[in-house]
């Protein structure tokens, strides 16, 4: 898990809000509020702050589920399921709910399933949760073509004063051929090949023999470790700008990792969830 996506309670609240907006929307479940600034008015004129407030309609009639959020290192007990009970009663709300990160005691669960309140562990998943099964979904598969259009420039030929030179091997070309200017100047052979490839671009005329002189009035052409020197005075390069099509196809499968999980206590329900926010129910073996 990413350092991004440890939880803070915060973040607890809000992946709630977005857990029940997801998994409830297409029963038609909204979400009215959540955070600091959800509050409601009970009967007995005090005002109650509501983690999580759900609206659910059947087409006659509104419901409201107050989701309370906790995010302890402790198990709920029957003091904080009361608690509970006792602001839905009086702010008028039908349905409640407890998520807790670390679960519920024994008398918790008792009291909460005597007032019909539910319970929700909500929790970073552990390995025994996932009884040998993946740490990853996997999102989907996205297949990729290409095609792949490629230019290169080829020299063919190199004179040398209108004379064809066969002693210019190419494997020489760029890093041992130097050309001394008669203003004393020396410039890298490779620099003439460089930019009569440029050229060619320039042209962009595929497949056609392009060739292209370059005036350089006693220059002397040297290659030290071959022992080779001669006088030049105008270079010639001829080159054919070549053009090759190429297609491929890859497959990706995109994956995620699971982060959450949610058990639904009282309803026997159990969902995983991704860092990106995919949910998932687990079904039983």
């Amino acid at each position: 898990m990413s350092n991004s996506q440890r939880l803070d309670w915060k973040k607890y609240e809000a992946i709630t809000k977005y857990i029940y907006e997801t998994l409830g929307s297409q029963a038609g479940v909204k979400i009215k509020g959540y955070g600091p600034t959800c509050k409601v008015t009970g009967k007995s004129g005090v005002v109650h702050q509501i983690d999580v407030l759900a609206t659910h309609s059947d087409g006659i009639h509104s419901y409201q589920t107050a989701i309370e959020c906790k995010f302890w290192n402790e198990k709920i007990n029957k003091d904080i399921v009361m608690k509970v009970s006792e602001i839905i009663e009086d702010a008028g709300i039908m349905k409640g709910v407890i998520v807790s990160k670390s679960g519920f005691t024994a008398d918790g669960i008792t009291y909460a399933k005597h007032r019909n309140i539910g319970l929700v562990e909500l929790r970073e998943v552990e390995e025994k949760d996932l009884e040998g099964q993946s740490t990853t979904f996997d999102v989907g598969t996205v297949e990729l073509h290409m095609r792949v259009t490629r230019l290169r420039p080829e020299i063919v030929r190199i004179e040398l004063d209108s004379i064809e030179n066969p002693q210019i091997e190419k494997e020489y070309w760029i890093n041992n051929y130097i050309l001394k200017l008669a203003d004393g100047n020396q410039v890298p052979f490779a620099n003439y090949l460089k930019e009569f490839q440029h050229e060619l671009h320039r042209q962009n005329k595929e497949w056609q023999a392009v060739s292209k002189s370059y005036e350089v009035p006693g220059a002397v052409l040297n290659n030290v470790q071959r022992n080779f020197s001669v006088t030049v005075n105008v270079i010639t390069l001829t080159g054919v700008l070549t053009k090759t099509d190429q297609n491929t196809t890859h497959q990706f499968t995109l994956v995620d990792q699971v982060w959450l999980i949610m058990k639904s206590l009282f309803e026997q329900k159990t969902f995983t969830f991704s860092e990106s926010g995919l949910i998932v129910e687990k079904k039983s073996a």
